[in-house]
């Protein structure tokens, strides 16, 4: 059996995984979205679930969206029977959070590292029980960039007990630039720091060693787009199977798509160090890794796809009866919404996709609702309750401001509307409606964007000063090509 490129098709961006006896867990950047730290499970590396999430809220600064902010690249380790998640806030600095369970609970984040700047740790516990931290630094917090720093840290993580040493400076080697996303390791007496280089769209996988904890560390690339299609193949784990084989996940930008995961076939040369894909190329098929066994006690119910741009507040999803959902209004200058708190998301699926909805807007006037694609461009289809009555509208803001992409199509009040959206491959987007079994597309194509380190956002919104909107379930299928 063999299994095809990418394995998770879905914006999970700086992927970390870890094997516990058969199952193989994987956390990934969430940026501002909330709930954070997405947990997935898989017993084969190639078929992943969405079980749950390790942050249930955000600091209150999150209480606002705060595009690009938030969680950046973790690093997800088990250790002494538990789990502990590392992960960085740019602004903040870095945070752990562990777990008995990967469903939780999960203890409340610890600040350990304090600062702007640091981003993307992994510790070690090292062998002879000594216990090391390794992060990056962000140049628009701190204002460089390209190197790794290390810190002796407790057994516990809960404070370091160093100011920190260089451990590689990326100035010193020959076309190295944007140092980043350090994973660490140790394997036959050779400490190892898997990291990235020269950025998300265009860059690389290096694997560093040295037989010193503090370095001096070797590079080399051990994995690069060479000929393929696949663009900025880096910054993830590598991963053994309990049959000592080693695998490596890591994502590639796909713009409105975000940041996808590909799983490498992963051996170690005649030399000693690690070769990635086919001989350093990432493969698009390969065989399976091993069988899917039947599925493990550690697999829990599949957890919600939903997410907010901001910290949640009771009141924004209110109870109703039978399937589906009920979003208040709110958000009464609700123009813009990307800067609207209560857009109710999920990542954009690829690679081509069909959602539909059915809606029913009950409001008072100044009230809308609909399916969005949000980026830093977005597009939308829904209900607007004004002085005339209801109308469907279809509308875009490529710019600044929303603009009419449709003429406007009055609805009998309370009347359910099915709204869907298509998105090709190339992630153009096409809206439709169906009012009373007519089916019509409304407005142009539009293509999606990516938001700020994130890919496009399918969300549902209710915004006014009063009432609520009834959606139907959200039924998302893939398209033929």
């Amino acid at each position: 059996m063999t299994y095809r490129n990418p394995v998770l098709f879905a914006d999970f961006s700086d992927p970390d995984v870890v094997r516990v006896g058969r199952d193989y867990w994987m956390t990934a950047s969430s940026f501002n979205r909330v709930p954070g730290l997405p947990l997935l499970h898989s017993t084969d590396l190639v078929d992943w679930r969405l079980t749950g999430y390790a942050l249930a809220r955000l600091p209150d600064r999150y209480d606002m969206p705060r595009p690009g902010c938030g969680v950046w690249a973790p690093a997800l380790r088990h250790h002494d029977g538990r789990f502990w998640i590392c992960y960085p806030d740019p602004d903040l600095g870095i945070f752990v959070t562990t777990a008995d369970d990967p469903a939780g609970p999960w203890s409340e984040p610890r600040l350990i590292l304090p600062g702007r700047g640091l981003i993307d740790p992994c510790p070690l516990w090292d062998d002879d029980g000594d216990t090391y931290l390794v992060h990056a630094w962000a140049r628009s917090r701190c204002g460089f960039n390209n190197r790794l720093t290390a810190h002796r840290m407790t057994a516990d993580l809960t404070r370091p007990l160093d100011a920190g040493t260089v451990v590689v400076d990326g100035d010193t080697i020959d076309g190295c630039r944007t140092l980043e996303g350090p994973k660490w390791y140790r394997r036959d007496g050779w400490y190892w720091i898997f990291a990235p280089g020269g950025g998300v769209t265009n860059g690389w996988q290096y694997a560093m060693r040295s037989r010193h904890v503090f370095g001096p560390y070797e590079p080399r690339i051990v994995l690069a787009q060479g000929d393929t299609e696949v663009n900025g193949p880096h910054q993830g784990a590598w991963v053994e199977t309990e049959a000592g084989e080693s695998w490596f996940l890591h994502f590639q930008d796909r713009g409105a798509f975000g940041r996808i995961v590909h799983l490498q076939p992963m051996r170690w040369g005649a030399d000693g160090w690690p070769v990635l894909g086919a001989d350093g190329s990432p493969v698009p098929s390969h065989r399976d890794p091993l069988p899917a066994p039947a599925v493990s006690g550690a697999r829990r119910a599949a957890g919600s796809p939903w997410s907010w741009p901001a910290n949640p507040e009771p009141g924004w999803l209110l109870d109703r009866p039978g399937a589906g959902l009920r979003l208040a209004c709110l958000a009464k200058d609700g123009t813009d919404l990307r800067a609207v708190r209560n857009v109710l998301g999920q990542r954009l699926s690829g690679p081509r996709t069909r959602a539909e909805v059915e809606l029913t807007l009950r409001a008072g006037v100044g009230a809308r609702a609909g399916l969005v694609l949000l980026g830093r461009t977005y597009a939308w289809i829904g209900l607007e309750n004004r002085p005339d009555g209801t109308h469907l509208i279809c509308r875009a803001a490529d710019g600044d401001a929303e603009q009419d992409v449709a003429d406007p199509v009055t609805v009998p009040a309370d009347t359910p509307v099915r709204l869907s959206v298509a998105v090709t491959g190339s992630a153009v987007v096409r809206f439709a409606a169906e009012i009373g079994g007519e089916r019509r597309l409304c407005g142009p194509p539009f293509t999606a964007t990516s938001g700020l380190w994130v890919g496009a956002t399918l969300g549902l919104f209710a915004v006014g000063p009063d009432g609520f909107a009834d959606f139907g379930p959200l039924d998302i299928t893939p398209e033929e090509p």
